[in-house]
């Protein structure tokens, strides 16, 4: 039968196996991370930075150094959701699922701390590996963070422990609060905890991963279980949790009375709303609020989630407009220019996901230490070629958008 450009190979492999096919195919859960390569239309990629000629921010530097400046000379170093940062990143969450919960993910903790940015941990880890205190177990939560410590300076970074619906009722936030292996963390003002919303994989939709038939039937009555596949995987789901104005408040405001001492961030799907739902959580108190656009996410998900559900992160960007918080951007983040972009419409620092996971699996000693070097170098001869020597400096003026207008103050008038 010919079909043209019709998928006819897709609509084959679902007539034979049904509802799998929503999936990516689930030999490769565990194996592979996911999220969108690319968005519909992504602002960011589309998008030119643009050098002035004028530069009398680069006039100020040299009077302070008594030389012309070089890209050596710009500072990355910030303040990231409350935490000093060496630079403007941070290690984004990793989930539940074996790659994010394995030894791969306690290698990028370790590098994370000697970089002296913070991390995220992710949700879903302790109802899925359970929360060990032992010190000889190699994953889980409390090996993340002591392989963090292990290599932090005292005084810079932080570590961000995320909780979703599933972890409210594993109390995850109460038991890292009280354990000892976290009280370096609280006695430094270095732990904080996200109260996850959503994330750009799966908008809408909460936690998901493949379990097998024994464990999915002890947890069948707390979750959604869906046999999709002929083996012994199984489809466990999550709730997504239920927010309005009213809830984010009072979520926000039950953290900060029931943990002082630890930062409160709040993480945000790529919803048609998000500048709103920012607005609330600053207002709130939030310290940071983070936006993965539909290109993040590393968690396994619904292919029509991953290519056609979520707003991309420049129109996230666009739409929260200036801030009045410290905004966090997550979404395809791997090189130089898209986070300096990024910054300069608004983000304070930029989350690495997948490109983390990537780059220690490829050396789990250096790797992600690499990248981001390699990062930060991009990042320092941009600032500079704008003129401009912190990434705080960055500002609108530095982007030029298609298809947005062009900054009033940079508009072309008659010289008098």
């Amino acid at each position: 039968m010919r079909a043209g450009g019709f998928p006819e190979e897709q609509v084959r492999a679902r007539a034979r196996n049904g509802a799998a096919e929503a999936f990516p195919p689930v030999e490769s859960y565990g194996h592979e991370v996911y999220g969108q390569s690319t968005a519909p239309g992504d602002g960011l990629d589309a998008a030119r930075l643009v050098p002035p000629v004028f530069v009398p921010r680069r006039l100020e530097k040299l009077i302070d150094l008594g030389r012309e400046p070089l890209q050596s000379d710009v500072d990355l170093a910030t303040t990231v959701g409350g935490f000093r940062s060496a630079l403007p990143v941070f290690l984004s969450a990793f989930g539940s699922t074996r790659i994010g919960s394995s030894e791969v993910s306690v290698a990028a903790s370790r590098q994370a701390g000697a970089l002296g940015v913070p991390m995220v941990i992710g949700e879903n880890v302790v109802p899925v590996t359970g929360y060990s205190r032992d010190r000889a177990t190699t994953t889980g939560l409390l090996a993340r963070v002591r392989a963090y410590l292990d290599e932090a300076a005292p005084d810079t970074g932080g570590v961000v422990v995320q909780q979703s619906t599933e972890d409210a009722d594993a109390e995850v936030w109460n038991l890292v609060y009280s354990d000892p292996s976290a009280q370096p963390l609280l006695e430094s003002g270095r732990l904080g905890f996200e109260l996850k919303v959503g994330q750009g994989a799966k908008p809408g939709l909460g936690g998901m991963t493949v379990l097998d038939r024994a464990a999915a039937a002890r947890v069948d009555a707390q979750y959604a279980i869906d046999a999709l596949w002929d083996g012994p995987g199984v489809l466990r789901s999550g709730s997504p949790g239920t927010f309005t104005d009213e809830i984010l408040r009072h979520q926000i405001r039950l953290m900060r009375n029931n943990f002082p001492r630890a930062r409160v961030w709040v993480k945000l799907h790529p919803g048609r709303d998000v500048a709103r739902a920012a607005a609330v959580a600053w207002e709130a108190g939030a310290d940071a609020v983070t936006v993965d656009g539909a290109e993040g996410g590393t968690g396994w998900a619904p292919t029509a989630f991953l290519d056609h559900v979520g707003l991309p992160l420049a129109e996230c960007l666009r739409r929260i407009g200036p801030p009045t918080g410290c905004l966090l951007a997550t979404g395809r983040m791997w090189e130089g220019v898209r986070a300096v972009k990024s910054l300069a419409l608004g983000a304070t620092a930029v989350g690495l996901g997948r490109a983390a996971l990537i780059a220690v699996d490829t050396d789990p000693e250096h790797g992600l230490r690499r990248l981001v070097e390699c990062l930060a170098f991009e990042a320092r001869l941009l600032i500079s070629a704008l003129g401009k020597y912190a990434p705080g400096d960055l500002s609108a003026e530095d982007v030029w958008q298609p298809g947005h207008p062009e900054p009033a103050d940079l508009a072309l008038s008659p010289l008098t």
